[in-house]
Protein backbone atom coordinates (compact mmCIF):
# COMPACT_ATOMS: atom_id res chain seq x y z
CA UNK A 1 0.00 0.00 0.00
CA UNK A 2 1.60 3.35 -0.88
CA UNK A 3 2.58 5.99 1.68
CA UNK A 4 -0.57 8.68 2.58
CA UNK A 5 -2.74 6.83 0.05
CA UNK A 6 -6.50 8.51 -0.12
CA UNK A 7 -8.35 6.41 2.77
CA UNK A 8 -11.21 9.39 3.80
CA UNK A 9 -14.04 11.08 1.46
CA UNK A 10 -14.86 14.43 0.60
CA UNK A 11 -16.98 15.14 3.87
CA UNK A 12 -14.34 13.20 5.70
CA UNK A 13 -11.65 15.92 4.55
CA UNK A 14 -14.06 19.13 4.74
CA UNK A 15 -14.92 17.82 8.35
CA UNK A 16 -10.86 17.40 9.21
CA UNK A 17 -10.18 20.83 7.84
CA UNK A 18 -12.74 22.80 9.12
CA UNK A 19 -11.53 20.66 13.08
CA UNK A 20 -8.12 21.70 12.32
CA UNK A 21 -8.53 25.19 11.31
CA UNK A 22 -11.20 25.75 14.90
CA UNK A 23 -8.11 23.77 17.26
CA UNK A 24 -5.34 26.13 15.06
CA UNK A 25 -7.53 29.58 16.43
CA UNK A 26 -8.37 28.33 19.34
CA UNK A 27 -4.46 27.05 19.95
CA UNK A 28 -3.80 31.01 18.79
CA UNK A 29 -6.20 32.70 20.94
CA UNK A 30 -5.12 30.37 23.97
CA UNK A 31 -1.16 32.03 23.23
CA UNK A 32 -1.98 34.93 23.02
CA UNK A 33 -4.34 35.11 26.28
CA UNK A 34 -0.68 33.35 28.17
CA UNK A 35 1.47 35.57 26.75
CA UNK A 36 -0.91 38.53 27.75
CA UNK A 37 -0.78 36.85 31.23
CA UNK A 38 2.66 36.66 31.77
CA UNK A 39 2.15 32.42 32.19
CA UNK A 40 5.78 31.49 32.05
CA UNK A 41 6.94 29.07 29.93
CA UNK A 42 5.95 25.29 31.34
CA UNK A 43 3.26 22.07 31.09
CA UNK A 44 0.96 24.99 30.77
CA UNK A 45 1.82 25.94 27.53
CA UNK A 46 1.24 22.42 26.42
CA UNK A 47 -2.23 23.09 25.71
CA UNK A 48 -1.98 25.94 23.02
CA UNK A 49 1.09 24.12 21.09
CA UNK A 50 -1.05 20.90 21.53
CA UNK A 51 -4.00 22.92 19.77
CA UNK A 52 -1.59 24.45 17.43
CA UNK A 53 0.22 20.98 16.29
CA UNK A 54 -3.03 18.89 16.35
CA UNK A 55 -4.98 21.48 14.15
CA UNK A 56 -2.08 21.67 11.66
CA UNK A 57 -2.44 17.70 11.50
CA UNK A 58 -5.76 17.47 11.35
CA UNK A 59 -5.32 20.06 8.32
CA UNK A 60 -2.67 18.10 6.67
CA UNK A 61 -5.04 14.95 6.75
CA UNK A 62 -8.08 16.82 5.23
CA UNK A 63 -5.71 18.20 2.78
CA UNK A 64 -4.41 14.91 1.57
CA UNK A 65 -7.30 12.92 2.46
CA UNK A 66 -5.57 10.79 4.44
CA UNK A 67 -6.56 9.81 8.17
CA UNK A 68 -3.76 7.88 10.60
CA UNK A 69 -6.23 5.96 12.45
CA UNK A 70 -7.91 4.91 9.41
CA UNK A 71 -4.09 3.97 8.11
CA UNK A 72 -4.00 2.16 11.05
CA UNK A 73 -7.16 -0.15 10.81
CA UNK A 74 -10.00 1.89 12.82
CA UNK A 75 -13.41 2.91 11.21
CA UNK A 76 -14.11 6.39 11.60
CA UNK A 77 -17.84 7.29 11.72
CA UNK A 78 -17.15 10.39 9.29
Amino acid sequence: MPLLECNIDARGKAYRLRLGFRLLIIGIIISVIFFLAGVKLGLAWLAPAGAIAGGAFAMFEGRTGWCVARAMGFRTPI
